[in-house]
């Protein structure tokens, strides 16, 4: 399938030529689910940690008497049942991150890219050259309307680009190799570069 290219400016540069297997699947909800709470999951820091009753701070002297009292036969403060005592069964440092097969994760990210192009929220631009300072990339981006963009590269993001795009709200850019589902389904357009177009076929092939 064939779609139009544009340059920074809005004006027409020819067209490209899409991969009917990576841009022209129909999207399927569960796989982009599945795809997406890997990613979530994976990117969890799992450091929730609290304090047994082997942890907390607190006197290991027996609290009173074991008999004559007429309450229970308590030997510590650090049980879970008193107050600031330690926590039973709490989180724990661990992983979030579960396994999922590679194939699962390649067609998820082709399903993200189709989803983009079937909803025409995907632009492909000749290259991000020439944009070297924030406020005119700010003044193109507000021309072309991208008010939440994602812009994929090729291999290697223009780092006088990069820089430009840096401090403007709502524009982020990420080498090919980045792309994911979760970025390119947060956004609401999605621009690749013809170079992002290239490696992206090569790396999904």
């Amino acid at each position: 399938m064939k779609l139009d290219v544009i340059n920074l400016d809005g004006g027409s540069a020819g067209e490209v030529e899409l991969d009917e297997a990576l841009f022209g699947l129909e999207p399927r909800a569960d796989i982009l689910h599945r795809v997406v709470r890997w990613q979530r999951n994976k990117a969890q820091a799992g450091t929730h940690k609290v304090k047994t009753r082997s942890e907390v701070s607190y006197s290991t002297k027996k609290i009173y008497r074991q008999k004559g009292t007429g309450g229970a036969r308590h030997g510590s403060r650090k049980a879970p049942i008193f107050r600031k005592g330690g926590i039973y069964k709490g989180p724990t440092p661990r992983s979030h991150g579960h396994d999922l097969p590679k194939k699962v994760r390649a067609l998820g990210l082709k399903m993200a890219l189709s989803d983009k192009l079937k909803n025409g929220s995907l632009v492909v631009i000749e290259n991000v050259e020439g944009a070297a300072k924030t406020k005119a990339l700010a003044a193109q981006v507000s021309k072309l309307g991208w008010k939440r963009a994602l812009i994929i590269d090729g291999s290697d993001v223009n780092e006088a680009f990069a820089k430009a795009a840096r401090n403007i709200e709502g524009l982020d850019i990420l080498p090919t190799i980045g792309a994911n589902v979760y970025d390119i389904l947060k956004r609401d357009t999605l621009v690749i570069t013809k170079a992002g177009v290239e490696a992206l076929e090569a790396r999904l092939k």
